[in-house]
């Protein structure tokens, strides 16, 4: 559902959707192995920085079909029109890519490329990262779970609806907390700052999401985790950063 891995295709329905948003996250476990495996390749191969930021940037894209691409792309275009909830709504659905999507994501892969080139080849800023693409998934799909929808139609209503909210909640933490368990003391500085991004984007996508929709949508659940995932990717070089700056 969630990836461009080709996979059995289940016939979905109430009961097993139930718990399909705490899966969500192993799509995560396997971006971050790709990113693992990347990483270690362009080490071992003392490959070009360029070549290999192009690796770490275009992976998850690759695995993921570009689908929260997508939301990315739509709900820029939606923000950009400064309509009403109702036009940015429909904006949502309308199939075509606005100017202002094109420009949003020229400049997200421009500071994505610009990021992996400057993230050094380490274990603890690598190991970061790859637990990043898990935690900004949990974090998601929480958010699909507590956050309150923007429309009764769509692909975040569907697994909303089909899960036991409070209980889905309830796994999604714990994933969240395991995930910091590993992170912060992998990463200590590091991790403390993708977590302040994490959070962050968080709390700027649920403040858009009732301000601008009503609630959320399919399309701002991809938006939200490609703004996190550059966030915290920010975050992790800005610390190796000064951290190295300051030894």
């Amino acid at each position: 559902m969630f990836s461009a891995i080709p996979v059995p295709q289940p016939q979905w329905n109430e009961r097993n959707m139930r718990y399909a948003l705490c899966a969500f996250p192993l799509v995560g476990v396997v971006c971050a192995l790709a990113f693992g495996v990347w990483g270690w390749a362009a080490a071992a191969l003392d490959l070009p920085v360029l070549l290999r930021a192009a690796g770490f940037c275009l992976l998850p894209v690759w695995l993921t079909g570009g689908i929260h691409l997508d939301g990315y792309a739509d709900t820029c275009d939606a923000l950009a029109s400064y309509g009403d909830r109702d036009k940015r709504l429909a904006i949502l659905k309308d199939p075509h890519c606005g100017a202002f999507a094109v420009i949003r994501l020229c400049s997200w892969f421009v500071a994505d490329l610009a990021l992996c080139a400057a993230l050094p080849l380490t274990t603890e800023a690598v190991g970061c990262m790859q637990l990043a693409f898990v935690l900004e998934r949990a974090l998601s799909g929480w958010a699909v779970a507590a956050l309150p929808l923007a429309k009764h139609t769509g692909l975040a209503h569907t697994f909303a609806q089909a899960a036991p909210r409070r209980r889905a909640r309830l796994v999604l933490t714990g994933e969240i907390l395991l995930t910091l368990m590993v992170l912060v003391p992998l990463g200590g500085v590091s991790g403390w700052a993708m977590l302040a991004a994490a959070l962050a984007a968080l709390w700027r996508y649920a403040a858009v999401a009732r301000r601008d929709f009503g609630g959320i949508t399919g399309d701002l659940a991809g938006w939200f985790l490609q703004r996190c995932e550059l966030w915290m990717l920010g975050a992790l070089v800005a610390a190796q950063l000064l951290e190295r700056y300051l030894a």
